[in-house]
């Protein structure tokens, strides 16, 4: 029988290793991934399940309209999906996104996506990403759907 002492510290430890996994994935993820680099994304918050990031949008991003190109904040929210849903160390992959686009982006905004665990089952995951700007204001709202390998990503 473990001693009260060792129960409770159990979940710590595990809790503690998951959040090091978390970042350590999430870390390595954004080391090979050029296309988060290239849009200016950091990573300014990772946990089991959950990833935030933020860039500012520059002027190549902007469409015929004069407003930023919708696949900019899409972008945005799919890599912080992406982050998150492979924060437990299966490689896990899209299957599926929605969004949508309550207000325009501008040039010079500065986006924050957070992507969160909604549910998920032995194989998907079901997340949301909510899209704001720096005046805290929903841009975006995205659904993605995530399909869990059976391959762990690299030590």
């Amino acid at each position: 029988m473990m001693a009260k002492s060792e129960t409770k510290r159990a979940p710590r430890a595990r809790v503690k290793n998951d959040q090091l996994e978390a970042e350590r994935i999430v870390s390595g993820m954004m080391s090979r991934d050029l296309f988060s680099q290239w849009l200016g994304l950091t990573v300014v918050d990772v946990r089991p399940r959950m990833a935030t990031v933020r860039m500012t949008v520059r002027p190549e991003m902007v469409n015929g309209f004069g407003v930023v190109h919708g696949a900019i904040a899409f972008a945005v929210a799919d890599s912080a999906f992406a982050f998150a849903c492979n924060t437990h160390g299966k490689v896990t992959v899209s299957i599926e996104n929605s969004i949508t686009y309550p207000i325009a982006i501008r040039v010079g905004d500065v986006l924050t996506a957070t992507a969160e665990s909604e549910s998920e089952s032995h194989r998907l995951g079901y997340y949301r990403a909510v899209v704001k700007n720096q005046k805290d204001e929903v841009v975006a709202l995205f659904r993605g759907t995530a399909y869990k390998t059976k391959t762990e990503h690299p030590k």
